[in-house]
């Protein structure tokens, strides 16, 4: 490796898991930082004047603006990706992909982190065929790039990271760093706890929080690349960040402990009272939601959390999520 500081290119670089791992990066490192954003007035969690961070301003699409700093950099992670309209979807999670591989300098790069979503892929972490059959636009193209970048000359140097579900900022908006959808939905899921404590879901899943997806990546990003060293995959090295498996019932009766919730005798969610549900409550589903529900385990092995790789989390469990999103509290201690 170059005795140079490394460059380091983060797209999405202002969304809560981009600025957590320029913060961690900036911290932990003498990088130099190239953040890839469309509106430096969202970059709120790291200094935008800082000598070791140079801005890189415009959407995904437009690359050739930036020709000449992306065949400088010696690591990419990128984070950057869109979903809702279909067209939208196919130009930035894949076509603006391939080209940003194409226009970085082989003799400099030492490695890409690239990163797609969990809910490609099947437990054994290979890819789910209804993915790209039915899923969303954005499951769809995740899929179909994830596909690209296994055939890349590149891939030997990619390493693919699938969040799983993912916790970040507070539900009142008052961390520095972006408020995740997912921390957004407790207060939601907290008006629903009325009913959501009455009824028992055979179904689990993984969550990851932003802070331990940035300890993860800073993690790969500032130690020599290796070849894929994990069993049954190929040139590009997949990794599942989530923490244990956890079920839905589990969830909703920490909820109501942190709320101070009665939990009465539960109603097993049988599948015609899903149905049930869909249809007096305000939700509307795509063939990929019902899927989900079909599938209703969405639980993967082997999976990453920082304790992989000798770190500790910053929230491995479900009360330190609602702790640091700052979720009011009205339960027992």
């Amino acid at each position: 490796m170059s005795s140079a500081p490394a460059r380091i290119l983060i797209t999405g670089a202002s969304g809560c898991v981009g600025q957590h791992i320029a913060k961690q990066l900036l911290e932990q490192s003498d990088a130099e930082l190239l953040l890839w954003l469309r509106d430096p007035a969202k970059l709120t969690a790291v200094p935008a004047n800082h000598p070791r961070i140079t801005l890189l301003v415009s959407d995904l699409r437009e690359q050739q603006a930036h020709a000449d700093e992306l065949a400088t950099v010696t690591r990419v992670i990128h984070t950057a990706t869109a979903w809702g309209d279909p067209e939208r979807a196919q130009q930035v999670n894949v076509v603006a992909v391939k080209e940003l591989l194409g226009r970085l300098d082989p003799s400099k790069l030492e490695q890409v982190i690239y990163f797609s979503t969990a809910s490609i892929l099947n437990r054994d972490l290979q890819l789910l065929s209804e993915a790209e059959a039915y899923g969303t636009e954005y499951i769809q193209t995740k899929a179909i790039c994830l596909g690209q970048l296994e055939q890349h000359p590149l891939a030997g140097r990619c390493v693919a990271i699938f969040p799983t579900l993912v916790f970040g900022g507070r539900v009142d908006g008052t961390s520095p760093f972006p408020t995740s959808y997912l921390t957004a939905g407790l207060r939601d899921a907290c008006r629903y706890l009325w009913l959501a404590r009455c009824l028992r879901a055979d179904a689990s899943f993984h969550f990851i929080h932003a802070a331990d997806i940035a300890q993860v990546c800073c993690h790969l990003a500032l130690n020599p690349h290796q070849a894929n060293p994990e069993a049954g995959q190929g040139a590009v090295r997949r990794l599942v960040l989530g923490q244990p498996s956890v079920s839905v019932n589990q969830t909703v009766a920490e909820l109501c402990r942190w709320r101070g919730v009665w939990r009465p005798p539960g109603i097993p969610l049988w599948n015609w009272l899903i149905q049930l549900l869909i249809k007096i409550l305000p939700i509307e589903m795509n063939e990929w939601d019902r899927f989900s529900i079909r599938q209703r385990h969405f639980v993967h092995d082997p999976i990453s959390p920082p304790e992989r790789f000798g770190m500790t989390s910053h929230a491995a469990t479900l009360e330190a999520v609602f702790e640091d999103a700052g979720l009011p509290r009205r339960g027992a201690p």
